[in-house]
């Protein structure tokens, strides 16, 4: 089964139970708060792709300490982003964050800009980052849909248990007829959704007992026909470039000089995969390679 391109449920009736629901249950993250403002919101964004909440706290925090502001980073040498990325995973978001802070400093005079288009246009920010930071930074009318919103509207709206793997024009076209008419209520269904996903409307063991909208739910109706689509394999890591591309960053990530060639060869016994995975970091521009066989991260 598609997704379908309309809901059976008036959208006003979904609005008021999930809004008020997430009054009363929205969790209290510090991109939340008003002096997190739109930088502040843009960090989580990118921080908070593929990797949870409670990994993104302790390093957000970290972060935004030590720099409040754009212009702060992009004052930074991109190796100190990637430095501070710890261990999040994915670490070219550190680069593409860094890319996009020099790029608001040069064209926005340091401020986070508030127009859709401008945030689209700046590096390392995709559809989906430049909906999120207009819709809860600056409180605009936009379909913001993550992995948590589509499995909501897959479920309430298209009774499916779960979306395609890649956002389909139709979810889209579902994601706008969902959406409330005024800004300011936009921008809170957008969060309320991406939180009752995030929460209650988990991709296992779903609590539907706690959903503001169970007795709406097509899913839930349809006695929750199990998924028809390919087979979810979930990501694995044991073994692969990406667990020796992380051992290779943190002996970079802990050094406060250049590495020889000799001690990221201990972290990984296989030579043909660690000389893979580190020529892929150097593309990758996340290792700078310098004479003498050593590597350090990048200052440029």
């Amino acid at each position: 089964m598609t997704p379908t391109t309309a809901t059976q449920t008036p959208p006003a009736s979904l609005h008021v139970p999930v809004i008020g629901w997430f009054e009363q249950h929205a969790r209290d993250l510090p991109w939340r708060r008003p002096e997190a403002g739109a930088w502040g919101v843009m960090v989580s964004e990118f921080m908070l792709q593929q990797t949870p909440v409670n990994r993104v706290l302790p390093v957000y925090e970290q972060w935004m300490a030590r720099w409040p502001r754009p212009a702060d980073l992009a004052a930074d040498a991109p190796g100190e982003a990637v430095r501070a990325w710890g261990r999040l995973g994915y670490p070219r978001r550190a680069l593409r964050l860094h890319g996009a802070a020099q790029a608001i400093t040069e064209r926005h005079g340091g401020d986070v800009p508030s127009e859709h288009g401008q945030l689209l246009a700046l590096p390392g920010i995709g559809e989906y980052t430049a909906a999120a930071v207009a819709s809860f930074a600056y409180g605009q009318r936009h379909a913001v849909l993550d992995t948590n919103v589509r499995r909501v509207f897959a479920r309430a709206a298209t009774g499916i248990q779960y979306p395609p793997n890649a956002t389909t024009a139709a979810e889209r076209k579902l994601a706008r007829t969902l959406l409330p008419e005024e800004e300011g209520r936009a921008a809170r269904w957008a969060a309320a959704t991406m939180e009752l996903g995030a929460l209650v409307c988990t991709a296992k063991n779903e609590d539907c007992t706690r959903c503001p909208i169970a007795d709406q739910c097509a899913w839930r109706l349809a006695g929750k026909p199990a998924h028809q689509g390919p087979p979810r394999r979930g990501q694995t890591y044991a073994g692969t470039d990406r667990q020796v591309r992380g051992r290779l960053l943190a002996v970079l990530r802990d050094a406060v000089t250049p590495v020889p060639q000799s001690a990221l060869d201990a972290v990984w016994e296989e030579p043909v995969q660690r000389a893979r995975a580190l020529d892929g970091l150097v593309a990758d521009g996340l290792v700078e390679p310098l004479a003498n066989g050593r590597y350090r991260l990048p200052l440029t």
